[in-house]
């Protein structure tokens, strides 16, 4: 298979509407390039079309998301509260439920074309997470995987233990990517307690600060994300 490329863009701090306008922005320029495509007499190979992929890292100020398919009663905050802390909330068109963005945090939306990889959306949540387990392997961490629970976890299958350190939620269409994972790096766990953390009961969040007792160079990670981005995806990032 031809090897991918992906123009990698870290924006730093941004408004997660902001930020979710520029991810429309992109499939939506990748949707056009696939509608002449197939107007065409003899549609052109999809490893060689003109679509582009592309990997954003981003910060959000505070902000809870609800995925297409979560509930409001998984919100246990009220919103004049909410709005009183300086937490944002959106309803997204995201797959999965509510989860929290914020500072410390890597958020990472990948706008990538499958047809030039694979058309397997289980399969690229299992590549995504897999970035993240390698990632936090350096650190030391064993991240794993939950049954039938998309993200990444630690102590997995050890009752009443269980951390989610990953979130995961992501959209496609025709094969488009947007949206992606969140990574809790050096982020306050305390805005955790407003929500039940991707619907699901019970279960502990934790953050690789939290893990190893001290704060994380985010740009060091953001590196070894990037590394293992390669090295899974087979893709070469290019900085914009």
């Amino acid at each position: 298979m031809l090897k991918q490329s992906a123009e990698f863009a870290d924006l730093g701090m941004m408004d997660y509407k902001a930020a979710w306008e520029y991810q429309e922005a992109l499939m939506q320029k990748n949707l056009q390039v696939k509608s002449l495509m197939h107007q065409q007499a003899e549609p052109a190979d999809p490893l060689l079309s003109d679509t582009k992929n592309y990997l954003l890292f981003v910060e959000h100020p505070p902000v809870y998301t609800l995925g297409k398919s979560g509930k409001m009663e998984h919100v246990l905050i009220g919103e004049e509260e909410r709005i009183n802390k300086g937490i944002q909330f959106f309803h997204t068109n995201r797959g999965g439920d509510i989860t929290f963005h914020g500072p410390g945090q890597v958020v990472g939306y990948p706008i990538f074309d499958l047809e030039k990889f694979y058309t397997d959306i289980g399969r690229y949540l299992r590549a995504l997470e897999e970035v993240m387990i390698l990632t936090l392997g350096e650190y030391g961490i064993e991240g794993g995987r939950s049954a039938g629970e998309t993200g990444v976890w630690l102590d997995v299958g050890i009752k009443g233990s269980e951390r989610k350190i990953c979130a995961m939620g992501v959209r496609c269409s025709r094969w488009i990517t947007m949206h992606g994972f969140a990574l809790n790096v050096n982020t306050d766990l305390d805005y955790f307690n407003y929500i039940i953390p991707c619907g699901i009961q019970h279960k502990k969040v934790t953050s690789l600060a939290s893990e190893l007792g001290s704060t994380i160079n985010m740009e060091e990670l953001k590196q070894k994300l990037i590394k293992n981005f390669e090295n899974v995806f087979g893709i070469d990032l290019i900085k914009q």
